[in-house]
């Protein structure tokens, strides 16, 4: 998940936005839409969150990975070849960005399509790198560490890699495309020796925005996985989202609802983020929104171990993988409209 210093405002809508957002006041108010019924009769996959869990621990085992790295050349060909065991049709989508300390990052974004002759489909997508540096570790000694990511990053793919899993078994009607970008979290620190720059963060995500895996991609709507594996996690109805695609953002909390999970997807309204879905919605144009943990007892607002050493496997929660996974499968298998 991107820096703290990427929560910002964009100046012309910050008025508007903070005028939406006045009426949430942090409780898990349900949105006015019936969530009480099922919308189709449809049977939908169990979600394993050991299953989940296992793709995850598998990330984590590389070591941290940090674009240019051994250990994240290593789990992009596992990723790959896992993808290859549920769908023939896997893209990898190679590049070089630059950082903003002037490296020249090697990145894959993966890509997984089930049924890709349909136009009619969604995407779901989370970012697989990890952090080069612990920046908001207590321990200023290892501010200059990477980090495992386990939650910030590989949680997210872990969920992914479980939905490939289960759409292989059981095929869905729509069209959906799983995508893992690369690069998301080698952002510009706070505290840094170079000048400030913007938009440092996400490089895979506005690459792929810029260059879709196809010509003329399209997609009804993505939705972006970032930190959905601690526990007790809250999704909130984050402000990017809300302002590109609120109706989306309803469509999924309700889902979570229905599917007994309101105690993590809150209907309580917080600030925008920069994240990979704001150069989707802004340079793809696909309305994208963001399932992201945010915890307002934290001084950062995301978990308690964002962006530090102790972003490992000991913090994953299953019951939190389960709430996520099977309200997307309960999203994918209901949305049978052509």
């Amino acid at each position: 998940m991107c820096h703290n210093t990427k929560i910002t405002f964009h100046f012309i809508a910050i008025i508007c936005l903070s005028m939406l957002f006045s009426c949430g006041d942090g409780k898990n108010n349900k949105s006015d839409t019936d969530t009480t019924k099922s919308k189709v009769n449809v049977n939908i996959p169990d979600f394993n969150a050991d299953s989940a869990y296992t793709y995850i621990d598998k990330q984590v085992a590389f070591g941290p990975r940090v674009p240019n790295s051994k250990a994240h050349s290593k789990c992009a060909d596992y990723l790959i070849a896992k993808f290859k065991t549920y769908t023939n049709n896997v893209i990898v989508q190679e590049s070089k960005v630059k950082s903003f300390d002037g490296k020249v990052l090697n990145i894959k974004n993966i890509v997984a399509s089930f049924n890709p002759e349909t136009n009619n489909r969604i995407f779901i997508s989370s970012h697989w790198d990890s952090r080069p540096f612990a920046d908001y570790d207590p321990d200023k000694k290892n501010h200059s560490k990477p980090i495992d990511g386990a939650n910030d990053g590989a949680s997210g793919v872990g969920i992914i890699m479980e939905i490939a899993r289960l759409l292989n078994a059981s095929k869905p009607t729509i069209g959906v495309d799983l995508i893992l970008f690369d690069a998301e979290d080698y952002g510009q620190p706070e505290v840094s020796d170079f000048p400030k720059q913007e938009d440092t963060w996400c490089l895979g995500s506005q690459y792929w925005a810029k260059n879709p895996h196809k010509t003329g991609y399209y997609a009804k709507y993505g939705i972006l996985l970032d930190m959905v594996g601690a526990e007790n996690a809250t999704f909130t109805m984050e402000g990017t989202s809300m302002y590109y695609a609120p109706d989306i953002m309803e469509k999924i909390w309700n889902t979570a609802v229905r599917a007994g999970y309101s105690d993590y997807f809150l209907f309580s309204k917080t600030g925008e983020i920069t994240d990979d879905h704001l150069y989707i919605n802004k340079i793809a144009k696909i309305p994208t929104i963001d399932i992201v943990h945010r915890d307002s007892s934290t001084p950062t607002g995301f978990f308690k171990n964002w962006h530090t050493v102790k972003d490992d496997m000991n913090g994953i929660n299953k019951n939190t993988l389960k709430a996520v996974g099977q309200t997307l499968l309960t999203v994918v298998y209901e949305d049978v409209n052509s």
